[in-house]
């Protein structure tokens, strides 16, 4: 094996590490993300077989840039890069051999993007000043933006607006269902603002990372924190979970299914394959018995006595469920669905069918309150037939003394 071979494997191999946040007081808002860890930066070789590097700007958009005067870039670095027209401020966001990596991965191409541009220097002082005007101008644009679409009557949404690291030109980032003439909506945004104008169509998973927000887990949505490659997610990952087909349960705050249902799925599937098939009916000489639920990490297995209901449940670990298949073949039939010989098998079987408050009451807590109550209550009231009947409670109190007195004496 050669060396070039070597060093591509070995770049191949380096994992990517992800964080949020920025130390860099200048920053802009371009590095709110993916903040990636070259594994690879401590090896010289590396940095020096390639001269591109990428280079990230607001939210999700990345480039890449040839370093053609040999600037001494590494991660973090701002950078004034070469744009049409004029040029754009980014973060420098990896450097080295992982570079041709990410461009295979992401299908760069030379001609779709107008040839390599390069990188013009560190971002300057003065640099970094347009730079934050033009930030500035972006929620003002966006809000006259809208109304200018809603007076066109245009059926789009307009969900940000980028301004290049100049000031010269704006992006747009809009979502429409359908196919959208923009033309003239162009003219009067150029006329409005005075910068060229470029309009870029996203959809509604790009839109729920750009604006962010927390998701049911009480974390921050993948999609703003991590997430720059969104993956299509089917029905077909809930099921393999187990997950009930619930739409408003499974859908994000984009309206379409979580992306969090893709991150297990492959272990579910791996677990799977080791677990009989569900659809076998088991036959035992006390009758059949149906697949009625799965615990897939767990390896155990609830069969029914009725096909749609849960009736007689009994619960036994896959191992069981093969030895049974493989006598029902043979002709043969157990005497029960359990071994009963396995300790373990009932121990496990125990653990996930008994229930957790076992004989204690759920309202056993609320009954005590009741009888708090009663006893306050009925302290009110000789209280009150007290003080309404004197003479009654002291002959009861007198009453009583010479009961006790009785009592002591036998």
């Amino acid at each position: 094996m050669d060396k070039d071979t070597l060093l591509d494997k070995m770049a191949e191999l380096a994992p990517e590490k992800t964080a949020t946040g920025c130390s860099k007081k200048g920053c802009g808002g371009c590095c709110q993300r993916n903040i990636k860890t070259d594994w690879l930066a401590d090896f010289p070789e590396m940095q020096s077989l390639t001269k591109m590097v990428e280079v990230q700007f607001k939210n999700t958009r990345k480039g890449y840039y040839i370093n053609s005067s040999d600037l001494p870039l590494k991660q973090g670095d701002m950078v004034a890069v070469e744009a049409v027209p004029g040029h754009d401020i980014g973060m420098v966001t990896l450097t080295g051999k992982l570079v041709e990596v990410q461009m295979r991965k992401n299908y760069f191409r030379e001609d779709a993007n107008g040839g390599l541009k390069r990188v013009y220097r560190h971002a300057r002082s003065t640099d970094m000043e347009k730079f934050e005007q033009a930030k500035a101008r972006e929620q003002k644009t966006m809000i006259r933006s809208r109304e200018i679409a809603e007076e066109l009557g245009l059926q789009m949404k307009i969900g940000d607006v980028e301004y290049q690291g100049d000031g010269g030109k704006a992006i747009f980032y809009y979502i429409a269902d359908d196919r959208v003439d923009f033309r003239q909506l162009i003219k009067v945004l150029a006329s409005e603002f005075g910068v060229k104008i470029e309009m870029k169509q996203i959809g509604v998973r790009q839109e729920a990372g750009r604006i962010g927000g927390v998701g049911p887990c009480g974390r921050e949505l993948c999609c703003t924190s991590w997430i720059s490659n969104f993956v299509s997610v089917s029905t077909a990952a809930a099921r393999y979970q187990d997950i009930s087909i619930n739409p408003q349960k499974l859908a994000g705050q984009c309206g379409k299914l979580k992306c969090c249902m893709n991150y297990e799925v492959d272990a579910y599937v791996e677990a799977q394959r080791k677990l009989p098939s569900r659809t076998v009916v088991l036959q035992t000489q006390d009758g059949d018995y149906y697949h009625f639920k799965t615990d897939i990490f767990a390896g155990l297995m609830t069969y029914s006595t009725d096909k749609n209901h849960a009736v007689n449940l009994v619960t036994i670990p896959k191992e069981r469920v093969s030895d049974i298949i493989e006598m029902n073949k043979k002709g043969r039939k157990p005497i029960k669905l359990a071994s009963g010989s396995d300790k373990s098998e009932k121990e496990t079987a125990s653990v996930y069918s008994s229930d957790i408050l076992e004989n204690q009451s759920i309202t056993r807590f609320d009954s005590q309150k009741k009888k708090q109550k009663n006893r306050k209550f009925r302290k009110k009231q000789s209280d009150n037939i007290s003080q309404n009947h004197p003479n009654s409670n002291g002959k009861n109190t007198q009453a009583k003394k010479n009961e006790r007195k009785d009592k002591n004496e036998k």
